[in-house]
């Protein structure tokens, strides 16, 4: 369980999320984030291809996340929600607050 960062060509930073997304590391992606924004990024793709299971506190994290880089002239997006994932985000109305593709390859495109 973990996280990976890369900086894509574009200046996109790509966090890929191992495992889950909860209570014990969600400090972790924002401290993650934070570093990046904090390096002039503005756009970041969260690719949760290789997760499993994120819980509210994970949810809420990713709520805050966008909220700061919102502010900051930025964009958070979602990538590669497996079908228990995509439900999640669909029966808690967040699929309609972030921009959610379905492989990371097609979120870059987008930005």
């Amino acid at each position: 369980m973990g996280f990976t960062v890369r900086k894509e060509a574009n200046g996109v930073v790509v966090i890929s999320v191992d495992g889950q997304l909860i209570v014990s590391n969600r400090h972790e992606l924002k401290e993650r984030v934070a570093e990046a924004v904090d390096f002039g990024t503005r756009k970041v793709l969260v690719d949760f291809t290789s997760t499993g299971y994120i819980d509210s506190s994970g949810l809420g994290a990713l709520v805050s996340l966008a909220k700061k880089l919102r502010e900051a002239g930025g964009e958070l997006r979602l990538a590669g929600l497996n079908e228990d994932l995509r439900t999640l985000f669909e029966l808690t109305k967040l699929d309609t607050l972030f921009d959610i593709s379905a492989s990371s390859d097609e979120a870059l495109r987008g930005f």
